[in-house]
């Protein structure tokens, strides 16, 4: 498991904005989560197995809102895990929530089009 967390970046506030800027390239998902987060936990391998099969498609990094609380209260983060995703610097899809893989086959099919 630890090959397939490598594709999958900790992010910080420090590279947020640079992160957002890839997004012209490849869309950029982020998942909010804490560490103590049980449906964080339940998410991570849903999230790891979408980076391998949409890899140099997607990207996915994580950023933890205890350590960044800024970014979460800027972003609207009420509850976590939340995941928003851009591209081409927008907003494209925000979802709260621990949903399954077959949620995010069809959001990834919507924004890799």
């Amino acid at each position: 498991m630890s090959e397939n967390r490598k594709m999958i970046q900790e992010i910080n506030s420090k590279i947020f904005a640079d992160i957002i800027g890839e997004t012209s390239n490849i869309p950029v998902v982020i998942d909010f989560w804490a560490p103590w987060c049980g449906p964080c936990k339940q998410l991570t391998p849903v999230l790891e197995q979408l980076a391998r099969e949409h890899e140099g498609k997607i990207k996915i990094v994580k950023l933890n809102v205890d350590e960044n609380p800024g970014l979460a209260e800027k972003y609207g983060i009420r509850g976590i895990p939340t995941v928003k995703i851009w591209k081409a610097g927008e907003e494209v899809h925000s979802s709260a929530g621990a949903y399954p893989k077959d949620y995010w086959d069809e959001i990834m099919a919507k924004i890799l089009q």
